[in-house]
């Protein structure tokens, strides 16, 4: 395992863990935390910053404009990021790629006022070329996919493909209502609430973008961390 050091001007950390990043946006607040010892990192947006404090997490530094957050923190790294041509989102996924972080688990995406909740998916649209992003809520896991795409541990649970805004010649192997170089499209036809019946769902398609959101309020930090991009 590699070593990786950090520097958020704050001194010099030095870790063997893998270089993945926990990050949490001001939305849902999750009701399971993942083992946080997994990642190289903790941080979060300014408004989410509330939820570590209560859960006496302290993150390496918090990022944003500050205008959900009145005490700001003294003993952290705090990052103003005051440009409103971008969300909080965005500028802190662009301190993470500027500092070497590529893979990133994000937390809070989702809930509380979906205009954010759809903010935070153009965003990934946006980032899909430089960064691995999959996003976590207290329903599931979703994720951009890639052209192939491989997702284990996948039985008996709910599976919805969002083309966005479309998707084409896409295939699947493993659920319910296959598809069979179909396309999707978000005005007329997406594949919402469908059934995994393999443990190993496979999806390719050619073009466009898909989402796929994998649905089960039971599930455990080990089946959230197997998904493969590539096979």
């Amino acid at each position: 395992m590699n070593t990786h050091i950090i520097n958020f001007e704050m001194g010099i950390f030095v870790t063997m863990k893998p270089t993945k990043v926990f990050l949490l946006l001001n939305g849902e607040a999750p009701k399971e935390l993942p083992n946080l010892s997994n990642y190289s990192i903790i941080c979060a947006t300014d408004g989410a910053y509330q939820f570590l404090k209560e859960n006496k997490i302290t993150p390496y530094f918090i990022s944003g404009d500050f205008d959900s957050l009145t005490d700001i923190p003294k003993h952290i790294k705090v990052i103003s990021t005051p440009n409103q041509d971008f969300t909080d989102f965005d500028k802190i996924l662009q301190i993470l790629f500027d500092k070497g972080f590529y893979t990133i688990d994000v937390f809070g995406a989702s809930g509380k006022e979906q205009d954010h909740f759809l903010g935070n998916l153009h965003t990934a649209l946006q980032w899909k070329e430089k960064l691995k992003l999959t996003f976590f809520d207290n329903y599931g896991y979703y994720f951009l996919a890639e052209t192939t795409t491989k997702i284990d541990d996948c039985l008996d649970k709910t599976v919805s493909l969002f083309p966005f805004p479309t998707a084409t010649n896409i295939t699947t192997k493993g659920l319910q209502y296959p598809l069979n170089n179909e396309d999707l499209d978000f005005s007329k036809r997406i594949g919402t609430r469908n059934k995994a019946i393999e443990n190993n769902v496979n999806i390719t398609f050619n073009s466009g973008d898909l989402f796929i959101f994998i649905n089960n309020k039971d599930i455990n930090n080990e089946q959230k961390n197997k998904i493969t991009v590539g096979f």
